[in-house]
């Protein structure tokens, strides 16, 4: 497996929620945007958004994804990082609440997201058939044979297991990449 591959199988997805102070909502967006900024700079940063509330006074969203745990950990450890922090108590309430993604939760990444920024459910369920069909099929195909000799539960067992794990790390995360505008339209206003 190249350095690539595993970049993309070791990809992380971090929401931080937190509310800006009454009357500090414009000097709080800034300053996550200025994050943002500041994250393109370091080694592994994969792009990241920024999603206002949708009723004044719930908290601000800040999706952000890195190649990997230890890439993000060492931006959570850069003094850019904290000084932005520090500054952000002023215009902001409490400490971030902070949320990482792998694995299935991250198929139709950001998870927590107002509900009219999710992707419309029969096109996630159309993806998720996508990549269902064929990687059952090549299992069925390609492994079951080699587990026919095993008892059923555990030939059915080995079997699902497979196709979960090559659907967490391997499909999905390429096909929902490769289908983001089939999945997020964009919607008019």
């Amino acid at each position: 497996m190249n350095a690539r591959t595993d970049d993309t199988l070791a990809r992380v997805t971090r929401i931080a929620r937190r509310r800006a102070r009454p009357g500090c909502e414009a000097e709080y967006e800034a300053m996550l945007r200025e994050m943002l900024t500041r994250m393109r700079a370091h080694k592994g940063f994969l792009g990241g958004d920024m999603i206002p509330p949708e009723v004044a006074g719930e908290p601000h969203q800040l999706v952000v994804r890195f190649a990997s745990e230890a890439e993000l950990q060492a931006w959570d450890a850069s003094e850019e990082r904290r000084a932005l922090l520090e500054r952000m108590k002023d215009v902001a309430e409490g400490e971030p609440a902070f949320r990482e993604l792998s694995g299935l939760e991250a198929w139709f990444e950001p998870a927590v997201v107002p509900a009219t920024l999710h992707p419309p459910r029969a096109r996630m369920a159309f993806v998720t058939w996508l990549g269902i069909f064929p990687t059952v099929s090549l299992f069925i195909w390609l492994v079951l044979p080699w587990l026919e000799p095993l008892p059923f539960l555990l030939r059915i067992a080995l079997l699902t297991g497979l196709i979960v794990i090559t659907m967490t790390w391997v499909v999905m995360p390429r096909l929902t990449r490769l289908m983001r505008a089939f999945l997020n339209p964009v919607r008019k206003v």
